[in-house]
Formats: structure tokens, C-alpha cells, sequence
């Protein structure tokens, strides 16, 4: 393993420059890299990230790198957002995965983008451990964005339950994903459980399911590791959304996972006053939550769930 300073974070006020570090492994060849943290709250994203060094550092060790194979994580890009306790770039709210591929005179967020994205480019293979919009429990995927330069069918040697696949959207392409395909990397979203607190054992299942995507190309050997899972392929467009129509204190009913019948409560939106019950939450049709909504208290037409429908 070798840690490089790939670029350094310089334009915050009061502070020292931060150094942005990769981890290489293997070979010079550009076969896989994996980026981490870019926004402030990806603490789970990161901790992934410094899982997979502690692994590969131990397979490099064992000669289990097979010698075509070189690897570049990268734990994070957002340690500044980080140490403020801020989502987005602190100095103008603006969000780094909407500013590429960057731009290397532009504004700050432009300019990290591009620093970035200029490590980035030209591997075979990239993974993107990202989050969502949306403050909540998934279950573990791989989501794939159908430009038409993507290969589907490699998103099923992870062995995570399921894969997602969806048409990209107009601010779709500034993103990581969408770009790194653009530039011919065959790139993949993998989403643990979490976000902005640490969970072990969806941790755990990435840094596996990112093992095994390796083990099952060739560029690993004689690494047993989980069998994963049978690979559920869906198209985004097939979720079902559910929202709640009054606001109140959230509370589930039903977890991630969980395999629902139609009618079926899964959450209660309670008055904070009083603790009546303002609106019994029901599932719309036979399912598996895919996602649930982490809020305390939640405004009407809000995004609680979606479902995979059976």
C-alpha cells in the first residue's frame, strides 16, 4: 500500500491546508478506483472506504493481488464540510457531487471537483460510496445510472440483495457517476444502510460485496469470502412512493427489509402535543421497504418510504 497526497484543500478561511490522501494497491494498471466521502455528513461512506484500506493493506500483504491489478481508494474528499458539521461546502452551501466534472479555474466546490476527478479518471472499474438526498435507512445496493456506456450485469457480481437502475435526469449529469461513465469508466453507486452515523454491519457487507466484485473479475485469488446474495435486478421507475398528508412526530412501524401486505401499517404520524394519532401509514400494495424516512418531526408530503412492489 502506498498513501499519496493527491491534492489539498486550501481555500477555507482561519484553517491549514487538508490534505486529500489516496491508498494504492497492486500494480500501475488503473483497474478499480473507489471514492468515499465527498459531503460532510457521509460519515458511514468514509468509514467504508478506511474498511476496504484495512483489507486490501492485509490482501496486499498476502500476495492475494493478482499482478494486472491496481486499486485507488479514496476514504475522503469532504473533511472540511466534516469538521463543521456541514453537508454541503460550508462557505456557500453548494453541493461538490453537483460540479462535475469540474472545472479547474472556476469556483471552489468547481475546482475541488475537478482535483477530484482528474485522480479519478481512467480506470476500468469506479464505486462511488454515496448517499442520498433524503435522510434514511436503505437497504444495501448498487444503483447503476442507464447512460447506455454502462454494463448492468456486472452491478450483480457485488452479491447485494438488489440493483437499481435508472434513467438519468438533467442534474444527473454533474455528478460523479454520470461523468466517470462518460469518460469510459464502468461505474457503479453503492449504498450501505447508513449515512450519517456508522453501522458495522452494512459497512461490512460493502467492504465484502466490493471483495467479491474483484474476486469474481480475476483480481483476486484464493480470498474466500460471503457468498452474497442472489442479485434482484430493479428499475427505479417501479419503486412505489409513499408520503405521509399531515405532519406530526414520525413513528415506524416496520424497518428497512421488511416484507409488507397492502393495507399494512408501517408508520403512525402522531400530533407532538398531544401523542394522538394523526395518520395510520399504510402500505399501498404487497412489498418490501426498500427505504424509510429517519426524521423526528416530519412535514406533510414528505417522502416516507418507497417499497419494492412484489
Amino acid at each position: 500500500m502506498k498513501r499519496k497526497t493527491l491534492f489539498t484543500i486550501d481555500a477555507q478561511p482561519y484553517r491549514q491546508p487538508i490534505p486529500v490522501y489516496g491508498y494504492f494497491f497492486g500494480s500501475e494498471e488503473k483497474t478499480l478506483a473507489v471514492m468515499g466521502a465527498i459531503r460532510g455528513d457521509e460519515f458511514q461512506q468514509m468509514y467504508t472506504a478506511a474498511k476496504l484500506v484495512q483489507e486490501l493493506t492485509r490482501l496486499e500483504a498476502e500476495g492475494k493481488l493478482t499482478g494486472d491489478c491496481g486499486l485507488l481508494v479514496i476514504p475522503c474528499a469532504g473533511q472540511f464540510s466534516m469538521n463543521v458539521s456541514r453537508r454541503f461546502w460550508p462557505l456557500d452551501n453548494t453541493d461538490i457531487n453537483r460540479m462535475f466534472p469540474g472545472y479547474d479555474k472556476g469556483e471552489t466546490t468547481q475546482r475541488l471537483a475537478w482535483r477530484i476527478f482528474e485522480a479519478l479518471k481512467g480506470y476500468t472499474y469506479g464505486i462511488h460510496l454515496t448517499s442520498l438526498y433524503l435522510s434514511g435507512d436503505f437497504i444495501p445496493h448498487i444503483r447503476i445510472m442507464d447512460t447506455g456506456w454502462q454494463e448492468n450485469a456486472e452491478g450483480l457480481d457485488f452479491g447485494l440483495p438488489y440493483l437499481i437502475t435508472r434513467k438519468p435526469r438533467p442534474y444527473d449529469t454533474t455528478t460523479l457517476n454520470y461523468n466517470w461513465q462518460v469518460w469510459e469508466t464502468r461505474t457503479f453507486s453503492l449504498y450501505t444502510k447508513a449515512t450519517d452515523f456508522i453501522d458495522e454491519k452494512s459497512a461490512q457487507e460493502a467492504t465484502d460485496s466490493i471483495l467479491r466484485f474483484l474476486s469474481r473479475h480475476g483480481f483476486l485469488k484464493d480470498v474466500p469470502l460471503p457468498e452474497g446474495e442472489a442479485t434482484q435486478a430493479v428499475s427505479e421507475k417501479n419503486l412505489v412512493t409513499i408520503r405521509n398528508t399531515c405532519g406530526g412526530i414520525l413513528l415506524h412501524c416496520r424497518p428497512t427489509s421488511s416484507q409488507v401486505q397492502a393495507g399494512e401499517i408501517i408508520a403512525n404520524i402522531v400530533d407532538p402535543y398531544t401523542a394522538t394519532v394523526l395518520e395510520e401509514i399504510r402500505a399501498p400494495q404487497k412489498g418490501t421497504i426498500f427505504f424509510a424516512r429517519h426524521a423526528q418531526i416530519i412535514a406533510a408530503q414528505t417522502i416516507v418510504f418507497r417499497l419494492i412492489p412484489s
